[in-house]
């Protein structure tokens, strides 16, 4: 089973991988480091709230897992 702190930490390295790639996207896509960055984090502090939620509520179906 994952533990919540477990599924913590995996959002927390998804999430600045996400941050990197989406601070990149935005500085393409505006020309602005500031709107970039700003759009990136706003992005990633949702995203990570999303993902943390997502992965508790699967680490709680049982559907398709094995047991020993």
């Amino acid at each position: 089973m994952e533990t919540p702190r477990r599924s913590l930490l995996k959002a927390v390295i998804w999430n600045v991988i996400g941050l990197l790639c989406m601070s990149l996207v935005g500085l393409v896509m505006t020309g602005s480091v500031a709107l970039g960055g700003a759009m990136a984090v706003v992005n990633t502090a949702l995203g990570f709230c999303l993902y943390l939620l997502y992965e508790r509520v699967w680490a709680r179906i049982r559907w398709g897992r094995f047991f020993v």
